[in-house]
């Protein structure tokens, strides 16, 4: 069965957000995600305040909460209601672009937090959307990534496209990249594994050089 475009799935999947901007800010916004900022920042290696990039940053919950600690947060959402909200929530700014388009400056970041938004890019395009990521981070940047784990399947989710990656395969993608793994742990922590349906992931940006794999559709 072929694909979807993955422009059209990236319009489908952000339209459903802009019509359900508010019910999934409403829904969101209280999540307690603080152990995997903790994560990210305390793999960072310079000196604070930190360079961040909150990948889909939703609602601006985790925007907020990295700005109360001093640091420099810029967000990126693709719902353009979802921007909103997170500018007037978290007072940083909110860069709108879609996963799949994004355009940051180069060797510019200490550190990428990408909580449960890279899971909605194609795997065509991921490996693409991972080294744009690594480009944007300064030498031995750190990447943290969350995403529902599953099976390496692929599809709708309603209006929502997703891959539900298996930790072999996602271990393996993001290594393929230019990344050197740091560790990785599934999510809400201290609940058994049947409940545990996310995977946390955290990485830092390995040398140029470094063997990669060129890019193409994931296996």
């Amino acid at each position: 069965m072929p694909r979807p475009d993955p422009r059209a799935v990236a319009a489908r999947t952000l339209s459903h957000y802009s019509r359900n901007a508010a019910s999934f800010w409403a829904a969101t916004r209280d999540h307690d995600v603080s152990s995997s900022r903790a994560a990210l920042l305390s793999a960072i290696e310079c000196t604070p305040p930190f360079a961040l990039l909150d990948l889909g940053c939703g609602g601006g919950r985790d925007l907020a909460a990295f700005r109360d600690l001093g640091h420099r947060a810029v967000g990126i959402e693709g719902c353009p209601e979802l921007a909103a909200i997170a500018r007037a929530h978290s007072g940083c700014e909110v860069l709108e672009q879609d996963l799949l388009a994004l355009d940051l400056p180069e060797a510019g970041l200490d550190g990428v937090f990408a909580n449960a938004s890279l899971f909605h890019v194609p795997s065509r395009e991921v490996r693409r959307v991972l080294g744009d990521l690594r480009r944007a981070l300064r030498p031995r940047g750190v990447l943290f990534c969350s995403n529902p784990r599953g099976d390496d399947a692929e599809g709708w989710n309603g209006d929502r496209y997703g891959v539900w990656w298996s930790t072999p395969s996602w271990l393996a993608l993001v290594a393929g990249q230019g990344f050197e793994p740091l560790g990785h742990w599934y999510r809400p922590e201290c609940l058994p594994p049947s409940q545990q349906p996310w995977l946390a992931s955290l990485w830092r940006r390995a040398p140029d050089g470094c063997d990669r794999d060129p890019g193409g559709a994931a296996a």
